[in-house]
């Protein structure tokens, strides 16, 4: 494996995340700062640099797969992190652009039980691997928390 491999398979998450930056911008200072927040949440300049590390982190770990696994177990680690960020890129725009509220709670929660399986098959494949994970599915149950109350407190005025 060389570096340019590792380089490549650690910024690919980055790219959906740029990607769904174009709904977010579009939708932060207008749609989003309308909502009932919880005051528990972070604000809004913190989302960026948190998760350009998650998605550098998680693509490094998938990197660590490619190289150290084989077989079938690394066909359904990988599989699994492909699905995951499949659903981590469609959470944007579900949220951001289509305001569904209610879909995005329950998109972001199949996310997080995706990131926990793939943790769960990367962990005998490398153990690194999936200790990079885990502050990702911290982040993305801590998100999937707002999401829900955000969904509670707003579900009035959606109707």
């Amino acid at each position: 494996m060389s570096i340019l491999q590792a380089v490549g398979l650690s910024i690919l998450p980055n790219l959906g995340g740029i990607a769904g930056s174009y709904f977010t911008r579009k939708n932060v200072k207008t749609w989003y700062e309308s909502l009932d927040k919880p005051s528990w949440r972070p604000p809004n300049w913190y989302f960026a640099p948190v998760w350009t590390c998650l998605y550098t982190s998680m693509g490094y770990a998938s990197y660590l797969i490619f190289k150290d696994g084989v077989g079938d177990s690394r066909k359904l680690a990988l599989g699994l992190y492909g699905s995951q960020l499949a659903l981590n890129w469609a959470w944007t725009p579900l949220f951001f652009h289509y305001h569904k509220l209610g879909l995005s709670t329950i998109e972001i929660s199949l996310l997080t039980a995706n990131i926990a399986a793939c943790i769960y098959a990367f962990y005998p494949i490398n153990k690194t691997a999936a200790y990079l994970l885990l502050p990702y599915l911290a982040w993305v149950s801590f998100a999937t928390a707002i999401n829900f109350s955000v969904w509670k407190r707003n579900s009035k005025k959606q109707q």
